[in-house]
């Protein structure tokens, strides 16, 4: 079931000026500057004396830049827009020992995808988001938040060439994952989102989903906070199932369908509490505060203020890098106006059921 952690209050800012607290955050990919995709292929040219030192302080440089954009904007929890990631499955399939790449696939249009294959089973050996995370965490004065693939979407978009059950590769994943959370939160991470855009795909699979992160969230302390990112799809395929994931936040996004199934969730039962995608990252028009302000009220028919995050749809990558500074400074502006309100009663927040006293 649902963590019942009381840990969202580590992330308010000393300085908050409002009784209430929404928390804003990001899902985790950012727009890369044009430079730092130039320095990816300079690395790659043979005739460039570019090398990997190169390389790696162009990230450190990147990291930098965006941590501070996101400080800049306001965000009460920052990522450093995942500079040093390529694609989200390849990035981890590369640490993770056990697969292997064989060549670009055609996936739609002209884009492709380095799926990797399992060939034998997966296994842990070094660390792989500690660096990442210490570094952000050294040069950001905000709480930073860690984004990681997860197991079942690690498991569902990798050919299977080793277990011949996806279940199983899954739950050997989810014990990894698990492994390299003990590791950030040794160093010091307070804050990790679990990403599985695969479940939107295939939404019956929740009890796997569900399986896999019982094992993510063996043994990681109540003030961590774990969160779960969901990509669009039907939810109703996965709710109320979700409320039994061993999960402090679920994240949907529900702004770029104009938050129809918003109703979904409107029944006084959700027991998480809610990210909600108040801008759309598919669109580089930039919402106003105001309708943002409209957007975060629906937020509410899910759950109290207390229990609600608010944060873009979805990664914001695929932007121009100005469009998503402005989604997301407003997106910040919105939330404060909210609170202010909130305080001042001029919102109306439904009354829900008081849960039932234990005996």
């Amino acid at each position: 079931m649902a963590r019942d952690a009381q840990n969202r209050e580590q992330f308010r800012p000393e300085d908050h000026e409002s009784e209430h607290f929404l928390l804003t955050s990001v899902v985790g990919s950012y727009p890369k500057p044009t430079w730092l995709n130039r320095a990816d292929d300079l690395v790659e040219d043979p005739e460039s004396s570019f090398d990997e030192a190169d390389l790696e302080e162009a990230h450190d440089d990147a990291c930098r830049l965006i941590t501070e954009e996101h400080e800049r904007s306001g965000l009460d929890t920052v990522v450093d827009g995942e500079m040093r990631r390529n694609e989200m499955v390849e990035f981890f399939a590369e640490r993770i020992d056990g697969y292997e790449f064989n060549g670009p696939i055609k996936v739609w249009g002209h884009n492709y995808f380095d799926k990797p294959s399992v060939v034998e089973e997966v296994s842990y050996d070094e660390p792989w988001l500690v660096d990442e995370f210490e570094f952000t965490d050294s040069v950001a004065e905000r709480p930073v938040k860690v984004p990681i693939t997860g197991p079942y979407t690690l498991a569902n978009w990798a050919f299977d060439e080793h277990y011949g059950d996806s279940e199983a590769l899954a739950y050997d994943l989810a014990d990894l994952v698990n492994e390299e959370i003990e590791k950030l939160v040794e160093a010091g991470a307070r804050y990790i989102q679990i990403d599985e855009p695969a479940l939107a795909t295939t939404p019956d699979d929740h009890a796997i989903v569900g399986g896999c992160l019982e094992r993510i969230a063996d043994g990681v302390p109540e003030d961590v906070r774990i969160g779960l990112h969901v990509c669009y799809g039907d939810y109703s395929r996965i709710y109320p199932e979700l409320n039994e994931f061993p999960v402090d936040e679920v994240d949907l996004e529900l702004c770029n369908g104009d938050y129809e199934q918003i109703e979904t969730f409107a029944d006084g039962e959700f027991a998480p509490d809610l990210a909600l995608g108040v801008v759309d990252a598919h669109t580089a028009e930039v919402e106003s505060v105001a309708e943002i302000k409209e957007n975060i009220q629906q937020g509410l028919k899910v759950v109290p203020p207390e229990k609600l995050t608010i944060s873009p749809d979805c990664g914001l990558k695929l932007l121009p890098r100005e469009a998503a500074y402005g989604k997301t400074e407003n997106l910040v502006e919105a939330a404060r106006e909210v609170e202010a309100e909130l305080d001042a009663g001029e919102i109306d927040v439904p009354v829900r059921d008081a849960a039932p006293a234990d005996d």
